[in-house]
C-alpha cells in the first residue's frame, strides 16, 4: 500500500520575503545564514535598511555629554588668559592651572570611555599631533643638552597637545565652541584696551616705542600678544558678516577695529601681515557679493590707519624690506637667526638638535629662531616640520570644503562665515608664525581644535563626512 506523506514528515517551504541579491542567491557569510535562520522578519529589514547606510555617516553622530569636561576646560582657559597669579601671587594662584588642568582630565577620561568607549576620536590631526609630540619625544636623547629638551618637552608643549585632544572631544554643540571663541575675543579686546591705554599713559616700554606685552604667561612677549589679536580678528570679521543686526553688526565691527589699533601699537610685523591677509581673504570670499560692506571695512581701516597711526610705524613695516630702516637693528639679527636656523636643520635633518636647543647652544647672539618653522626643522628634525606643517594646513582645507558645500545656504547657515572666520585664522597663523618661535605654544592647538571641532559638529549635523577633492575623486572612481 503506497503510504501517503504526513504533515509532520517535513515542514512547508515558503517562498523567503526577502529579496534575492543581484548575482547571487544566497549570502556567502555563515554568520549572515545563521542570523537570517534566527532573526525576525522586522530585525532582517532593519538590518538591511542600516547597511545601505555609508559607515562614514554613521560615525559622524556626536553623542551628547561632557557637561563638567567643558565647564572645566572653559574654567582652564580662562586661567590661562587671565593669569590670576600675576594679580594675586600666592601657593594657590600660582598653580591654579595645573590644579584646574588635572581636575579637567579627571573629569575628560571616564566621561570619554564611558560615551564613546576609547580615550579620543581619532581625526586625522589627532594622527599628526601624536606622530608630532613622538617626534619631540625621539629628539631628547639624541639633543644637545637632553635636560632642556626635556624640559621644553614637558612643559607647556605636552600640555598644549593635551588640551587640544581635550577640545576636539569635549566640545560637541556651537554653544560650546562660541562661548571658548567669544571667551578668546574677549581676551582680545582686553589686550587691545591695555595697548592703548598704555599708548595715552605714554606707557611704551617695549624698544621705547612698542607696546608691552602683559605679564609673563601667554601674552607676556608682545610679539605674542599680537599673535593672538591677529588670530582672533578673522573671527570678530566672521561674526560681523553672519548676524543681520544692525546692533550686532556695529559691536563686532568695534572689535575688530579694537584688535587693529592693539596691533599696530604693538609694532608687530607678522601680526600686520596676518591684517592684511584677513582683508585680501575677507575681500576674496566675500567681495563679490558684499561690496559695499566690503568696501566701508578697507575704507575705515585705511582711515584709521593713516589717522591714528603712531609715529614710526610706516619705518617699521618697510624694514621688513629694507633693513636699515629699523633702528635696534631686529630685522637684521632676525634675518641671520634665519638663515642660522636653516643652515642647522639642514645638518641635522633627521631628529634636529633637541627641543629648545637652539637659543643656548647655537644661536650667536642667544636669540631664538623667530620662525616657527625653522624652530622645529632645526630642533625637531625635517619629518616633524612636515608633520607640523601638515598638522595647521590639513583642517584649513577642510575648512574650505565646507565653505563651498555651504556657500548657497550662507544666509541661513551657522557654518559658511564661521568656517570662514576659523580658515582665516589658521592662515593668519600660518603667516605670522614664520616671524614667530611659536610651535611650542598654546595658540596653535586651541585653533586647530577649534576648527577640528567645528568640522566634526559640520559632519554630525549633515550626516556625510568631509573629504577633500581630490580624495573624493578617487574614492568615486574606485565606487
Amino acid at each position: 500500500m503506497i503510504r501517503r506523506h504526513q504533515k509532520q514528515d517535513y515542514e512547508t517551504v515558503s517562498r523567503s520575503r526577502k529579496r534575492r541579491a543581484s548575482g547571487s542567491s544566497a549570502s556567502e557569510d555563515p554568520f549572515e545564514s545563521a542570523a537570517l535562520i534566527t532573526e525576525k522578519p522586522s530585525v532582517i529589514q532593519h538590518e538591511q535598511a542600516t547597511a545601505l547606510l555609508n559607515p562614514i555617516d554613521a560615525n559622524t553622530f556626536l553623542k551628547p555629554g561632557h557637561v563638567f569636561s567643558f565647564a572645566a576646560l572653559f574654567v582652564f582657559t580662562i586661567v590661562l588668559y587671565a593669569r590670576p597669579a600675576e594679580f594675586y601671587p600666592s601657593a594657590i594662584t600660582n598653580s591654579l592651572a595645573l590644579i584646574i588642568g588635572i581636575v579637567t582630565l579627571a573629569c575628560f577620561i571616564p566621561t570619554q570611555i564611558s560615551l564613546e568607549g576609547k580615550l579620543t576620536a581619532r581625526p586625522s590631526e589627532v594622527n599628526l599631533v601624536l606622530l608630532f609630540m613622538l617626534s619631540g619625544l625621539l629628539s631628547i636623547p639624541l639633543a644637545i643638552d637632553p635636560a632642556i629638551a626635556w624640559t621644553e618637552f614637558s612643559g607647556t608643549f605636552v600640555r598644549g597637545i593635551l588640551i587640544f585632544i581635550i577640545i576636539i572631544n569635549v566640545v560637541r554643540t556651537p554653544r560650546r565652541l562660541k562661548a571658548l571663541l567669544f571667551l578668546s575675543v574677549a581676551t582680545a579686546i582686553v589686550l587691545s584696551a591695555q595697548a592703548m591705554n598704555d599708548y595715552r599713559l605714554g606707557l611704551m616700554t617695549v624698544e621705547g616705542y612698542r607696546a608691552a606685552g602683559r605679564g609673563t604667561g601667554i601674552f607676556g612677549n608682545t610679539n605674542d600678544m599680537a599673535l593672538h589679536l591677529a588670530t582672533m580678528l578673522p573671527i570678530s570679521v566672521s561674526f560681523f558678516f553672519g548676524t543681520r543686526s544692525p546692533l550686532k553688526k556695529t559691536l563686532h565691527a568695534a572689535c575688530a577695529a579694537a584688535m587693529i589699533f592693539g596691533i599696530v601699537l604693538s609694532y608687530s610685523r607678522g601680526a600686520f601681515l596676518g591684517v592684511l591677509v584677513v582683508f585680501v581673504f575677507f575681500a576674496v570670499k566675500i567681495g563679490r557679493r558684499s561690496k559695499v560692506e566690503i568696501a566701508a571695512l578697507l575704507v575705515a581701516a585705511a582711515a584709521a590707519l593713516i589717522v591714528l597711526a603712531p609715529t614710526g610705524y610706516g619705518d617699521r613695516l618697510l624694514s621688513i624690506f629694507m633693513p636699515g630702516l629699523d633702528p635696534n637693528g631686529s630685522a637684521d639679527s632676525r634675518r641671520g637667526e634665519l638663515l642660522r636656523s636653516i643652515y642647522v636643520a639642514l645638518r641635522h635633518p633627521l631628529l634636529g638638535i633637541g627641543m629648545g636647543n637652539y637659543q643656548p647652544n647655537m644661536s650667536y647672539k642667544g636669540l631664538v629662531t623667530h620662525n616657527s618653522y625653522t624652530q622645529v626643522a632645526s630642533e625637531m628634525g625635517m619629518i616633524a616640520l612636515v608633520l607640523y606643517t601638515t598638522f595647521i594646513v590639513a583642517p584649513m582645507r577642510k575648512l574650505a570644503v565646507i565653505a563651498r558645500q555651504t556657500f548657497i545656504a550662507r544666509e541661513h547657515s551657522q557654518f559658511y562665515y564661521l568656517a570662514l572666520g576659523l580658515q582665516a585664522s589658521l592662515l593668519v597663523f600660518m603667516i605670522s608664525s614664520f616671524f614667530l618661535s611659536v610651535a611650542y605654544g598654546w595658540n596653535v592647538y586651541y585653533l586647530v581644535g577649534y576648527a577640528v571641532c567645528f568640522r566634526r559638529m559640520y559632519e554630525s549635523e549633515t550626516g556625510k563626512s568631509v573629504v577633500l577633492e581630490q580624495r573624493k575623486r578617487q574614492r568615486d572612481r574606485i565606487t
